[in-house]
């Protein structure tokens, strides 16, 4: 049966075992195990039916533990760390020797952050070892905010969930990297990028690449629910050409009126789009249980978070 509780030292004994637990992080949930640990790793791959080849990102304590894992930063990723340490950016560096290829999936390069949770941070604290923690959910799904969706996911598979209540940010880390002097965005994330380019200037893009990704979070299908969901920038023009379905609608605000039988979830009703992006997963996650036909979701602003809560309902809908 799965433990789901907020004991900090008892997560600890499991990941000392070289098990592997769910832990919170100010993004979503995490499928936490040791970095140096094969065990570990290869369970966490296992449990998620997660490609070999797409890569972890380690979680460490703080910025100062960052050459234990990695080597040659360069000074905008240095810059970037000061600003948004602890906080929701992942940065893709050169890694250290020490780092399995199977944290890496072969590459010379390691995805690092610093998260920004109470109990995540305490956590790494008591522990002598780096965690790798992608989102705890098999792979493809939508991503876990709160620590039922993990447990409902994993209620046989996962010893233990971490309960650090619901996640704040909602969606998971922007993740960038460094080439040839430019910094290059990888993934849309809690980090808008016009608050990137405030600190190191012009962002590069680099979002999708199904066979060999640099960082998680670019392969085209990703963060899906079960029903099938469509985005659009018209709702009241894509709903009639599902005449006779259950239909759910995810919208930005109330402003749109809808028929009573429509189900409709509105992720802010003040059109805040940081409100937007925390209430993301849990409102598909709601959608998703009640045996509708398809989810019609709105476009948002293409503007700061509008960016990244597009970029995650790009990668769930029916093509």
């Amino acid at each position: 049966m799965i433990k789901v509780n907020s004991d900090i030292y008892q997560a600890a004994e499991f990941l000392n075992k070289e098990e592997f637990v769910a832990i919170p992080t100010e993004t979503v949930y995490g499928l936490a195990g040791n970095i140096y640990s094969e065990k570990a790793i290869k369970g966490i791959f296992e449990i998620k039916k997660r490609p070999f080849f797409n890569p972890l990102i380690v979680h460490i304590k703080s910025l100062d533990y960052l050459k234990e894992v990695a080597i040659d930063v360069p000074e905008n990723a240095y810059k970037l760390a000061n600003v948004f340490w602890p906080g929701p950016l992942t940065m893709v560096l050169k890694k250290k020797h020490t780092i399995s290829d199977l944290v890496t999936a072969g590459k010379d390069t390691v995805a690092v952050r610093v998260p920004d949770h109470p109990i995540a941070l305490a956590l790494l604290e008591a522990l002598d070892f780096p965690l790798a923690a992608p989102s705890a959910n098999p792979f493809g799904c939508v991503s876990p905010t709160q620590a039922q969706h993990v447990a409902n996911y994993f209620p046989e598979d996962l010893k233990m969930v971490l309960d650090g209540g619901v996640c704040q940010r909602g969606i998971e880390s922007t993740i960038v990297g460094f080439q040839e002097g430019k910094t290059i965005l990888y993934r849309y994330g809690s980090v808008s990028v016009e608050e990137i380019e405030a600190v190191v200037g012009e962002v590069f893009f680099i979002t999708k690449n199904d066979i060999s990704p640099d960082a998680p979070g670019m392969l085209t299908k990703h963060y899906a629910p079960k029903t099938a969901t469509y985005l659009t920038e018209n709702v009241a023009a894509l709903i009639p050409t599902f005449k006779g379905k259950k239909i759910g609608v995810l919208l930005l605000d109330g402003k749109i009126e809808l028929d009573n039988q429509i189900v409709k979830i509105v992720l802010s009703e003040k059109g805040d789009l940081v409100e937007a992006a925390k209430n993301l997963y849990e409102s598909l996650h709601q959608l998703d249980k009640l045996n509708l036909d398809v989810i019609i979701a709105q476009k948002m602003p293409e503007f700061g978070l509008g960016f990244s809560i597009n970029d995650r309902l790009e990668r769930a809908t029916k093509k």
